[in-house]
């Protein structure tokens, strides 16, 4: 337990210094590996892929990838899910802020019977990070992004952080 709390604080003073290259040593540190991974541009290219946001629902309020489908992460409802997507061989691309908590979702998921998913390598935070729109609830483009919190925002060069409730304007 001591190793990994000195590994993350490694790890964390790092961020400043390495950015980008920093969110991947921490997700392959991270990352069980049971889901595989999808790129930010094979997504992109991909409209037939279904893209899951598995965020808390004050942060795909903030902003989310176009066309995502809110499932959340710690109200994940399996029954639900399975009525809303019976179609257990769709490509089902999971994200999240980095990818930690998409690929607990996707390995549920794949639990399920669902052949093709795939947890979004980076998260929201890459996606933003490599200059791909997002949009707000309204469907508009939107420079927002919920950051999480203030060690997870460290990863996020783009876009506005917004942390904690969301004000509705």
């Amino acid at each position: 337990m001591l190793k990994g709390g000195i590994l993350y604080g490694m790890l964390l003073m790092t961020l400043p210094v390495f950015g980008q290259r920093t969110l991947e040593k921490i997700m392959e540190k991270l990352a069980d590996k049971d889901v595989p991974l999808a790129t930010v541009t094979e997504t992109s290219v991909n409209p037939s892929y279904n893209r899951l946001d598995a965020r808390e629902r004050e942060e795909f309020e903030v902003s989310h990838l176009k066309d995502a489908h809110f499932i959340g992460y710690t109200n994940f409802d399996t029954s639900e899910f399975s009525e809303t997507f019976p179609d257990k061989h769709a490509t089902y691309v999971v994200y999240c802020s980095v990818g930690v908590r998409s690929e607990k979702i996707g390995k549920k998921l794949i639990d399920m019977g669902y052949t093709d998913v795939k947890n979004l390598s980076g998260g929201i935070f890459k996606w933003v990070n490599e200059g791909y729109d997002i949009v707000d609830m309204n469907g508009q483009k939107t420079q927002k992004v919920h950051a999480y919190n203030r060690f997870w925002g460290l990863l996020l060069n783009k876009g506005s952080k917004v942390y904690g409730p969301v004000k509705q304007e």
